[in-house]
Parts: structure tokens; C-alpha cells; sequence
């Protein structure tokens, strides 16, 4: 096991250039693809949920290992079932006990041909790609958005189009319209009919030159470190205001927290002005992966709070609600779920453990989510940190960058 300590600076005065964002990357890598690409997309992530999407797209393996990828894992499994000849779709250990039956059922219903090859319910999966006509689906409007998105990114080539309506409550509803609009960039026509309905036109996709934007999400530990620090300022190239990312909500949340974002030509400066809120009640349903960025925020900042939405944190890289529940423990901080998708924190406390290692569960947002912590203490130390290649690669050399010391231990 690789442990590192890392230490905060005094003061931080840098510019960071982020990694692309990757829920871009991602689904121009798909769309591109079904479109026959002659333009490959600019500026894409580097990030390993990247790489193995490239690499599956490029490499015309029979058996495909997306590795740690969820992303890849939903977005190839809906791609292979219209795409000729017959893949296996395989992960890690950890991916092989993340569901997947939904997507399968839905996609089985439109007519594709998968079978699982070890457990029912979970990848592997056998794909033998082909043509598909059936041009209506339902689903729980609950589910990952990725299953929705793996779904309406193929509908373009279905021979009909599709038509796909869900049920209940809609989560992550930011996600559904990041991909129709990627979708409509690229020459498809998709769009919300109503409240809970889309509807894709068998209207195939055309290659375009295309530059990814930077990522929100990873912009996000910046923001952390502001509010954490006393004296601050960060910019961050690559941001843009008007942006495709439902995470770029960022910026709002964190106003309430003390954090000013000042907008420029693509970029963004972080900066220390007004006074935090006493409380911070907030629903992320619609931005589930800043859950573990404000839960820690908050709790050094004693500020209690009440998330509330955070029911697909159960299905990510690990169980987050537990994995934060017992890590923010070792800081001496009680948290309290209820419901399965309600995290809270009341202002209770327990003795911290002496020199407390963060556990981070083969999850890449629990070791950059909890790393800015050691701006409120004298260190903090972190076990098998190299988890954050999966969506920022270069996060620990940018802390490095920013003033903080980073140790093995």
C-alpha cells in the first residue's frame, strides 16, 4: 500500500491548468464514433476513464477491459449492441459487482443480443452488435443518468430513432441535457418533448472539430482549498461561464461558503470575499460528485449542513455515503445518514484519531475530496492515493505546484 502525507502551504497564489473534462470526453468519444469520426475530438481528458474508452474504440480488441471505468463500462455496453461483431466488456473486480441490469434490460428490450457470462446482473458481458428497430422505452427516471445517456447517444442510429420516457423523479437531469445538447453539436436532433419524455430522430451523426472544455468537477477541489485557506487566490484556465457541465453549479454553492468566482475570457479566478453562511442546507441531486467535496468542506468549516439527493452515491467507485461516514469519523466529525440519499452533519463530534489515514475505497473523489483537509490541520495522511488517475492524473503534482508538500510515508 502506497501512504502519502501531505502539508498546506501558509498562502497560495497559483494557476492550474485542470484536465479536460472527462463527462465530455467521454461522450464525444461515443457520438464521434457512431458518426464515423474523421475529426478526433481536442483537448480530451487524460484521464483513465478516457484512455480505456479510447483504447476500446481504437484497438479492435474482442475482449475489452475498461478496467475501474463506469463511464466506459454504460457508454461501450449501449455502443457495442449497435456495432457489428461480438465484444466481451469486462472490469475490475469492484466493476464486476456494480449493477448493471437496467441498461441490459432496456437495451435487450430495443433488441440487442448480450448475455452475462459470469453473474447475472453484472459485467462481463457478451455483446454481439447489430442493427436495431424498436423506437420506444421506458425507464425509472431514478436510475444513473449514464444509463439514460448510454441509451440516447445510440438512438440516432436506431432505425427509427427512439423515443424514451421516464418515470418518477428525474435525477441528475444536467447529465441528460449535457448529452442532448453534445448530441445536437454533432448533427443529431434530440430533445425533451415534455417533462419526461425525449425523443432522438434516426438522424445520424455527423464528425466535427470539437474542443473539450475543461472539468468543473475537478475544478471543484480548488474551490475547496479557498474556502479552507486564509489567504488565496487560484485561477483556473478553461472554465467557461456559459458551460455544458452541470457541475459548474460549483461556483454558485460555493458562494455561500465565502468563495468569490470572477469570470474572464475562458477562465475563472477563485477568491476569499464575504462571510460563509452559519448553515448549508443544498439537493445534489442534480450534481451527486460535489456530495464529498462540500460534505468535508463544510465540517472543517463548522458549518452543519443536511444534503439531501445523494442516492446514487450508493452505486459509484464505492459506497460514499459509508466511505464518508467513517472517514469523516477518523477527523472527529459524526455524520448521519438517513433514507439511503441524506447525509448530515449537526455540529456533533468525536475524539479524531491520532495521525488519521483517509482510506479512500478505490475511489478517485475520496482522496481529492479529503486531501484539502490537511489545510485545517497539520498534516493529513492518505493511503493509495495514485486512485486519482482515474478522472485527474496530475491532481497530487498540482497540489505540489500550489505550495503543499506531498510525502511517501
Amino acid at each position: 500500500m502506497i501512504q502519502i502525507k501531505v502539508t498546506a502551504p501558509a498562502k497560495i497564489h497559483t494557476t492550474i491548468q485542470l484536465p479536460s473534462s472527462k463527462s465530455i470526453s467521454n461522450r464525444a468519444l461515443i457520438i464521434n464514433a457512431l458518426g464515423n469520426g474523421t475529426f478526433r475530438p481536442e483537448n480530451l481528458s487524460d484521464c483513465d476513464d478516457t484512455q480505456v474508452m479510447i483504447h476500446a474504440l481504437n484497438d479492435g480488441k474482442e475482449t475489452i477491459d475498461i478496467m475501474a471505468a463506469g463511464t466506459a463500462m454504460r457508454f461501450l455496453t449501449a455502443y457495442l449492441s449497435v456495432t457489428p461483431g461480438t465484444r466481451i466488456i469486462t472490469g475490475t473486480q469492484r466493476m464486476q459487482q456494480r449493477p448493471i441490469q437496467v441498461l441490459v434490460d432496456a437495451l435487450r428490450e430495443l433488441g440487442a443480443e448480450i448475455e452475462y457470462t459470469v453473474n447475472e446482473g453484472f459485467p462481463p458481458l457478451r455483446i454481439t452488435g447489430h442493427g436495431l428497430e424498436k423506437e420506444t422505452i421506458s425507464l425509472p427516471g431514478n436510475v444513473s443518468s449514464q444509463y439514460i445517456s448510454a441509451l440516447l447517444m445510440i438512438a440516432p442510429a436506431l432505425s427509427n430513432g427512439l423515443t424514451v420516457t421516464l418515470t418518477g423523479e428525474i435525477i441528475s437531469r444536467p447529465y441528460i441535457n449535457l448529452t442532448l445538447q453534445l448530441m445536437n453539436d454533432f448533427g443529431a436532433k434530440a430533445a425533451w418533448i415534455n417533462d419526461y419524455q425525449l425523443k432522438v430522430e434516426p438522424q445520424p451523426y455527423q464528425s466535427i472539430p470539437f474542443y473539450v472544455e475543461s472539468d468543473w468537477s475537478a475544478a471543484s477541489y480548488w474551490y475547496q482549498i479557498t474556502a479552507l485557506s486564509k489567504e488565496v487566490e487560484v485561477t483556473l484556465p478553461g472554465l467557461f461561464e456559459v458551460s455544458y457541465q452541470g457541475d459548474s453549479k460549483v461556483a454558485d454553492i460555493f458562494r455561500s461558503l465565502g468563495v468569490e468566482t470572477v469570470y474572464g475570457d475562458k477562465t475563472v479566478t477563485l477568491k476569499k470575499a464575504g462571510k460563509p453562511v452559519e448553515r448549508l442546507d443544498y439537493d445534489f441531486i442534480n450534481q451527486p460528485d460535489l456530495a464529498q467535496t462540500f460534505v468535508v468542506t463544510c465540517a472543517l468549516m463548522n458549518i452543519p449542513f443536511r444534503f439531501c439527493g445523494l442516492q446514487s452515491l450508493k452505486i459509484k467507485e464505492t459506497d460514499r455515503m459509508a466511505a464518508l461516514i467513517k472517514e469523516m469519523g477518523k477527523l472527529g466529525y459524526l455524520l448521519r445518514e438517513t433514507d439511503g440519499s441524506v447525509l448530515s452533519w449537526e455540529g456533533e463530534r468525536c475524539p479524531a484519531e491520532t495521525d488519521a489515514a483517509i482510506d479512500t475505497y478505490e475511489d478517485h473523489r475520496m482522496a481529492m475530496a479529503f486531501a484539502p483537509a490537511c489545510l485545517a490541520m497539520p498534516h493529513l495522511l492518505i493511503n493509495n492515493p495514485q486512485v486519482v488517475s482515474k478522472s485527474y492524473p496530475r491532481y497530487w503534482e498540482d497540489l505540489k505546484k500550489a505550495g503543499f508538500t506531498i510525502k511517501e510515508v
